[in-house]
């Protein structure tokens, strides 16, 4: 019973971590729809998004692998450095854009849990809607060599923000993205090149947590379940997610988040 609920998990982990919808917060909700405490919110969300981490992976290799090729040849190579010059400045970019979360996540990361709450959840889901339909008509016009210092600071700012539950880390740097005019298309790249490095921040500070429960010996099997349940789910869900965005249909998760909203008021009331 353990790993098929697990792998329900790790399935609701892969369809909301690509889309604006906050994964976390949705197993939050999981959990107390049904009642349960056989799992710790924070090791799996931990696990399961190991799993999202290594389909967004392969799903964006050849970007990544360009970026650390033109990072360390622009440093290394100063006569080939004009050739990794505009890679080399959306590397650093992304790295600075993510220095702010990085800062509340170091600080905040044994405050966590506490911060979860069913209302601080539905509140959330309600910022999320209204930031989606705030940014439905933007199309933008920049590429990924025109984002500049300040473009690459303010999403950071934003995504800061994000290590409130249920603030959807996906949506607000999207968001963000999109106010700054940038292009669709250019604006979901940026939002996944940022979750990398946040993603490789969350197992840093989780895994000796992780390592030391005392549940992790007895629980490895359905977390492992979970796991890949979520990182074959999140492949099909980041295409899903894609297909929507550059077709303009971000604002129908707007819609979503509202309707989750009012349910968790009417059904926890």
């Amino acid at each position: 019973m353990n790993i098929i609920t697990y792998i329900i998990l790790g399935i609701i982990q892969g369809i909301t971590e690509p889309i604006p919808v906050s994964s976390s917060g949705h197993i939050f909700l999981f959990k107390n729809i049904f009642n349960t405490n056989i799992f710790n919110t924070l090791n799996f969300e931990i696990i399961s998004n190991f799993g999202s981490f290594i389909a967004i992976f392969i799903i964006f290799w050849k970007d990544i692998k360009e970026l650390i090729v033109a990072f360390f040849s622009y440093i290394f190579k100063k006569d080939t450095r004009k050739k990794y010059e505009t890679k080399f400045r959306y590397a650093l970019f992304v790295i600075l854009s993510t220095i702010p979360v990085g800062i509340t996540g170091f600080l905040f990361k044994d405050k966590l849990e506490s911060l979860y709450s069913l209302k601080g959840l539905a509140i959330a889901f309600l910022i999320t809607a209204l930031a989606l339909f705030i940014v439905r008509n933007i199309k933008g016009t920049k590429d990924d060599a025109d984002i500049k210092l300040k473009d690459a600071l303010l999403i950071g700012l934003f995504q800061a923000v994000t290590i409130i539950p249920g603030i959807s880390r996906s949506g607000t740097v999207l968001v963000a993205c999109l106010l700054c005019n940038l292009k669709r298309d250019t604006a979901l790249k940026y939002t996944f090149m940022l979750y990398f490095p946040v993603s490789v921040g969350t197992l840093i500070l989780g895994v000796s947590d992780l390592a030391n429960t005392n549940e992790l010996a007895s629980m490895l099997v359905p977390y492992l379940a979970g796991m890949i349940a979520a990182g074959i789910v999140t492949f099909f869900s980041y295409k899903w997610l894609s297909n929507l965005v550059k077709n303009g249909k971000l604002w129908k998760f707007s819609i979503y988040c509202v309707i989750l909203a009012l349910f968790i008021f009417i059904y926890f009331r």
